[in-house]
């Protein structure tokens, strides 16, 4: 969690920034789940990017070299950031996730990556739900948190999910190039 405060902190002035710009220029105002849901999708482009890039026969790649004992695969880092986006956003929603996700790391019975990137994309599809139903009378409401510590607010959540996708989005960097992938989000550079 101490790393979601600095990308809370981003979020919030990109939108305190976007404000006053708005203000300031006589442009279009932007809403708050609009802001968010804008950052969800740059995040959902990199990332459904990144996995769609990796063959299916190294989705179970995980490295070797060095200290990478016990770590995710490919298809596991994908899978969980699916299966924490469905708990997050549902959190925001008050709703229960709309699948039995097998908790945080996804179904285990889920192993095609066609599979894996339907739950991905879906994935992104609820979360957006979830952004859109943000506003200025429920944004920083309390609610109870998917992960058992407690109360949290939908700003929190919402953030959470667009920092938990780049954690990831940049270990899954690593395993494509450490495969001869250049990401798509680097090509042409």
């Amino acid at each position: 969690m101490r790393r979601v405060v600095p990308v809370v902190m981003l979020l919030l002035i990109t939108c305190a920034a976007v404000t006053v710009q708005a203000q300031a220029g006589g442009e279009e105002k932007h809403t708050i789940s609009q802001v968010l849901d804008r950052s969800l999708s740059a995040v959902e482009k990199e990332f459904v990017d990144a996995a769609d890039a990796m063959p299916q026969d190294k989705y179970n790649y995980a490295p070797t070299n060095g200290e990478f004992k016990g770590v995710r695969t490919f298809s596991q880092q994908v899978k969980h950031v699916a299966a924490v986006n469905y708990l997050v956003a549902a959190s925001i929603l008050g709703e229960k996730p709309p699948m039995e996700l097998g908790g945080e790391n996804g179904p285990d019975s889920m192993t095609s990556k066609t599979d894996i990137l339907k739950f991905l994309r879906d994935s992104f599809g609820f979360a957006h739900r979830a952004m859109t139903s943000l506003n200025a009378e429920n944004v920083v409401g309390t609610i109870k948190s998917p992960f058992g510590e407690g109360k949290t607010t939908r700003l929190g959540m919402a953030t959470l999910i667009v920092g938990h996708c780049f954690d990831h989005y940049g270990q899954m960097v690593e395993y494509l190039r450490s495969n001869g992938i250049i990401p798509p989000a680097s090509r042409g550079q």
